[in-house]
């Protein structure tokens, strides 16, 4: 059955997104975040049992490269995802990015495959399908979404995204119950992992359909648009996808230096740790809201908000390099959290008034970079945080301070595009 109708010129007042649609793509993004999100936490548990001789210190490394792995998958499956994006519409690669999301996890409940190296081996290529759902969704909120609308569109999928990760650990006790009530007693950490594969899947499957059933027609630019065709300068998106990297490599090290000082400071309990964590979130979807609710990315400068979210991280970084006590580290996760929680959505935002031939490829290239940030920071922050302990956050405020730099001596890199090139399609619904 063909799901797709042939690509058909859409008229001005088609060329929003309806709500429904915006809700499936909302949806999408929400499910691949909760997935990831509810499995990690169960993996510990998972290789323990599969491998009852390993240390914990050796199960601590497999579960980093793990994640490794995964962000490796995004990194590589971005750029390639973003080009088919271009070449044949970003409605197919989506469903099929959905496919193999759901194929990918299904396949770890295959015995000949559940050991070490295919777990390594399915993670990352989950991590390649979920790189052709996140940007590509993004490439189509731009593409369909009036100029005045994006910037809360785009803050209402970073919300989604937030609110998936945080879904995660709900989808791990929803598991627990239903182990329990399957075994009639406690659920093994491996049927659990299990239970969260299916429903993982699960949701990513009606996802697929709900999105093969609304997704909006294809279509092809006017003549005015073949005409007056502006693409993004390639110095804004390198800079861009280097602003991406950058901050997802210091968000990376930030969250593992967190988890460290649970270690490294017998003061600092599981639960206060885990408290930090859940206020890194709290205080990035509380910034999401605040541009939801607001006019702030339209009325202010790009340049102006970036600088601004990296002197908050800068001070929060600081603050966490300098302090000890529990309220200073609140203090420096919420300046941190806050800061990049401010940045990443403008990015966002910025790549959204690229042309719509390149969409797909910018998106999937901002995608690729923070896959790299996030990766390399995972690999680099270990090390870091184990030769200079809390002091590493301060070091990790050069990334920042190079970009702001770069911010300051080259201000036309940072530039919103022109309103008069931006795409503004007109009527059509509200959301």
């Amino acid at each position: 059955m063909n799901i797709y109708t042939p690509p058909v010129m859409l008229s001005a007042k088609s060329a929003d997104l309806r709500p429904v649609q915006l809700a499936w793509l909302a949806a999408a993004v929400f499910v691949v975040a909760a997935g990831y999100g509810a499995l990690l936490p169960l993996l510990p548990g998972w290789l323990t049992s599969m491998m009852p001789s390993v240390t914990a210190a050796e199960i601590a490394r497999h579960i980093g490269f793990l994640s490794g792995v995964y962000s490796a998958g995004v990194l590589v499956g971005a750029p390639l995802w973003g080009v088919a994006a271009d070449r044949v519409g970003p409605g197919r690669v989506l469903i099929i990015g959905l496919v193999g999301y759901v194929a990918s996890l299904l396949l770890m409940l295959v015995p000949a495959l559940a050991g070490l190296w295919g777990i390594y081996a399915l993670r990352g290529t989950t991590g390649f399908f979920v790189a052709a759902v996140v940007p590509v969704v993004s490439a189509l909120v731009a593409d369909y979404t009036p100029e005045e609308q994006r910037a809360r569109r785009f803050a209402w999928l970073g919300a989604m995204s937030l609110f998936g990760f945080l879904f995660g650990p709900g989808l791990n006790a929803l598991a627990d119950g239903v182990g329990s009530w399957a075994s009639e007693g406690a659920a093994s950490s491996a049927r659990s992992a299990q239970i969260v594969i299916v429903l993982s899947a699960l949701f990513g499957a009606v996802m697929m359909l709900g999105l093969a059933w609304s997704l909006p027609a294809s279509r092809t630019p006017d003549a005015s648009e073949q005409n007056n065709r502006v693409t993004t300068p390639n110095e804004r998106t390198t800079a861009l996808c280097w602003l991406s990297g950058a901050v997802m490599f210091v968000l990376a090290c930030f969250e593992l230096g967190i988890v460290l000082q649970g270690q490294q400071h017998t003061s600092l309990s599981s639960r206060e740790v885990a408290l930090m964590f859940a206020e890194c979130s709290l205080v990035m979807l509380g910034i999401n809201a605040v541009l939801f609710f607001t006019s702030l990315l339209e009325k202010t400068s790009t340049r102006s908000l970036i600088s601004a979210g990296l002197i908050l991280a800068m001070a929060g970084l600081a603050v966490l390099a300098q302090h000890r006590a529990k309220v200073w580290m609140y203090l420096g996760v919420s300046l941190t959290a806050a800061g990049t929680g401010l940045v990443l959505p403008v990015i966002s935002y910025m790549a959204a008034g690229t042309s719509r031939q390149k969409l797909g490829f910018t998106m999937g290239g901002l995608a690729a970079a923070a896959g790299f940030g996030q990766t390399f920071g995972s690999a680099a922050g270990g090390w870091l945080f184990g030769a200079l302990a809390q002091r590493s956050f301060a070091w990790l405020t050069l990334p920042l301070v190079v970009m702001l730099i770069l911010l300051v001596t080259r201000p036309g890199w940072w530039s919103a595009i022109p309103a008069q090139f931006v795409r503004r399609p007109t009527g059509g619904s509200r959301s």
